[in-house]
């Protein structure tokens, strides 16, 4: 038997984003996204509120980074959702992170993050109170120490984070569970 739900963003495993941008005065800002994936293989979507100074600065850099919150930097990672960069405009330095300038795009890459996404924005549409985004994958870069010896992301060694929409909490990514493009095979 199942139990309805309602309409909710129940989508699992859901990646926790963290958005970082140059302000007008090239002050860095960054904050959790909680809502974005990837559009096909080369572009990201993430949808965020108006009223964001993350916001700001993206419609007036035309860019951003992403980059993929993981276990060991989970505290920095929410602090930069639940303050906001128009309240805080220290929140970088408080969270602990540091940033080294994008080499691909005029956006902010946190060194601590061991995957960032460096994103030239394409489209903005607005939906009431909230912005959709769509850019353009320029480049991803990578902490070599989450790499594999043929140089590929080893999840094992990435120990990304998920959000847990239902619960709000934030959960383990890690463990193989099978092949792609192969286990289907035994079904023909």
């Amino acid at each position: 038997m199942r139990k309805n739900l309602g309409a909710n963003p129940y989508v699992y495993p859901q990646p926790v984003l963290i958005v970082a941008t140059y302000g007008e005065d090239g002050t860095v800002d960054a904050m959790n996204v909680a809502y974005g994936g990837i559009v096909n293989s080369n572009r990201i979507q993430i949808n965020i509120g108006v009223r964001h100074k993350t916001s700001d600065n993206i419609k007036l850099r035309n860019a951003f980074t992403v980059g993929i919150a993981d276990e060991k930097n989970l505290v920095a990672a929410d602090y930069v959702g639940i303050v906001s960069g128009h309240d805080v405009p220290d929140k970088i330095e408080k969270s602990g992170f540091h940033t080294v300038k994008s080499e691909f795009v005029d956006a902010p890459v946190i060194e601590e993050l061991p995957i960032s996404l460096e994103c030239k924005v394409e489209e903005i549409n607005q939906y009431n109170a909230t912005l959709r985004i769509v850019a353009e994958i320029v480049n991803v870069s990578a902490d070599e120490n989450i790499l594999d010896g043929d140089g590929k992301i080893d999840p094992e060694k990435l120990h990304a984070i998920s959000y847990d929409p239902a619960n709000h909490t934030y959960l383990r990514v890690g463990g193989k569970a099978g092949t792609a493009f192969s286990d289907g095979n035994k079904l023909k």
